[in-house]
């Protein structure tokens, strides 16, 4: 297990290095003239060309990233140059926001998203039908419909929860709820919908492998062989698919946020691209590369410990 979990951790620090290589230089070489963003338009040259100095921006993109990767593997990501905060501070703040956010989405689908799959393995019917109907409308229906239509249902015609902004826990956990309810159910329709078509399939099919029948054929009652057998061998490609969900929110997340004036990571992402914010868009791009590595080995250890055969893959 520790050879797998190195190899692992290994292939994440390469991922991690070509990646934040590859989007300094696409950052340094589309940026435009960064120093005119942030000075404005009436700026002299004299002006930017001393703001690009103080920036280090006149100096080669080798060199530049060099400095950056020195400063970053110490956890030290700079200044933002278009606000008083360091980007640490920055992203802090704001992650957590996106974090509530995807991991309840995740959470809830997870959790429906077994419920319907296995009784509509077991079941079929109708509702089996009704689950690979849910399972296509979260395919075809956009995110940012689902947003709009919980808004105007249960915000703008019952007032039930917020429409827009975001009120922290610790603050209060009723306004919380009302303020994190609607994204979080934008966000988790698409997950439910992929998770629960891949648990029913998975399940369908193990349920009709020799081993099931022989268990039964022993006197193994249905529910010990569906939680001790079906569903712990189902679970492996649900959790894939999950992974590549979760890593998936943080994209549509942007959206979301957006929409509902939340103050994550997707507004941050914006703002500080259209600025030409290099630190501030390193920053978000180790994040998020950092989580997609963590959320990649979690997936493999808990897929490692259900079926012990994927660690000497």
């Amino acid at each position: 297990m520790l050879r797998f979990v190195m190899r692992r951790l290994g292939a994440g620090l390469v991922l991690l290095l070509v990646i934040s290589a590859l989007a300094y230089v696409l950052l340094v070489l589309g940026s435009g003239d960064v120093a005119r963003n942030i000075l404005g338009v009436n700026a002299t040259q004299e002006q930017t060309e001393a703001l690009n100095e103080e920036l280090g921006l006149n100096r080669p993109v080798l060199t530049q990233y060099v400095d950056w990767l020195g400063s970053a593997v110490t956890g030290d990501f700079g200044d933002t140059w278009t606000g008083s905060e360091t980007v640490a501070a920055t992203l802090t703040s704001r992650l957590s926001v996106t974090l509530q956010l995807v991991t309840g989405a995740v959470i809830l689908a997870a959790i429906l998203a077994a419920v319907l799959g296995v009784i509509a393995a077991l079941r079929g019917g109708i509702i089996d039908r009704v689950v690979q109907s849910v399972g296509l409308i979260g395919f075809a229906v956009p995110g940012f419909l689902v947003a709009f239509a919980l808004v105007t249902v249960f915000s703008l015609r019952f007032s039930i929860f917020r429409a827009t902004g975001y009120v922290a826990p610790s603050d209060s956990v009723a306004d919380w709820l009302r303020s994190v309810t609607l994204p979080i159910l934008a966000l988790s329709l698409a997950t439910l919908a992929s998770v629960s078509l891949q648990i029913r399939g998975s399940v369908k099919d193990i349920l009709g492998l020799d081993y099931v029948r022989t268990l039964r054929s022993r006197g193994l009652s249905d529910r010990r062989v569906m939680f001790k057998h079906v569903l712990r061998n189902a679970a492996g490609p649900a959790l894939s698919v999950l992974g590549v969900q979760f890593i998936g929110l943080l994209g549509g997340a942007v959206i979301v946020e957006q929409i509902f004036a939340i103050p994550g990571l997707g507004q941050t992402a914006v703002r500080s691209t259209a600025a030409g914010d290099i630190p501030l868009v390193m920053g978000l791009v180790v994040v998020m590369a950092v989580i997609v590595v963590v959320v990649n080995l979690t997936v493999d250890l808990t897929t490692a410990w259900l079926n012990p055969k994927v660690r000497h893959a």
